[in-house]
């Protein structure tokens, strides 16, 4: 069984992934939360619970990861704060995670990063945007000069729309919709199929199954 820190797990594909995981015979969840408050809806499906916030330091985020054997990073500084949470939550706590890994020996890193965070997206952005892909790019970029695991999943445009199970991935696909809870279903596809790791790829909506998708990379 793959014990999963699911960071972000407050948000809306947290939520999704840690019900998923809780489904699923081969993984089970620990829900890292900013807030007590939080915590019923994940105690209610059976996982762990932990309370840090991403803007601790290094040390605490990694004592959370203790006893863990994979990271999923999902948090996001949202669509209502500005640059200086982008800063702090998708640069700064995406790489905290990443160094609290490493510190807590955990091998095994799932990154949900932006659809598109090469240079020239951070170019072609609007400038409202661009901030998020240029923390997206980095944090990318951190984790791929590690020595971890890890996958780097770039979604396409999230929407709320229930999860239809069949999926486009590839390292480049053309830009589209994908439901949160297919995303989630994607992640904890990739945490069990260890042929991912070291891989990067986008995903949208689709007409493969979820499982054969992640196969076919």
């Amino acid at each position: 069984m793959m014990k999963v820190l699911v960071v972000g797990a407050n948000g809306q594909i947290g939520k999704h992934l840690v019900s998923t995981i809780q489904e699923s015979d081969k993984l089970e969840a620990k829900a890292m939360i900013r807030k007590q408050e939080q915590a019923s809806f994940f105690e209610d499906k059976g996982a762990e619970t932990v309370v840090v916030d991403l803007e601790d330091d290094i040390e605490t985020i990694a004592k959370a990861a203790e006893g863990v054997d994979a990271i999923v990073f999902t948090a996001g500084s949202g669509p209502h704060t500005g640059p200086d949470k982008t800063v702090l939550i998708d640069l700064d706590g995406a790489v905290k995670t990443i160094e609290a890994a490493k510190a807590a020996g955990v091998k095994r890193y799932v990154m949900i990063s932006s659809f598109d965070t090469t240079r020239e997206a951070i170019q072609s952005a609007p400038s409202s945007f661009a901030p998020y892909v240029a923390a997206k790019h980095y944090a990318d970029e951190w984790l791929r000069g590690t020595e971890l695991d890890h996958t780097i999943i770039h979604p396409g445009m999230l929407t709320n729309d229930e999860g239809t199970g069949q999926v486009e991935a590839a390292s480049k696909v053309e830009r589209g919709e994908v439901p949160r809870e297919d995303v989630a279903n994607v992640i904890a596809a990739t945490l069990e199929d260890d042929s991912t790791i070291g891989k990067e790829f986008q995903v949208v909506g689709g007409t493969k199954s979820i499982k054969e998708a992640i196969q076919s990379l």
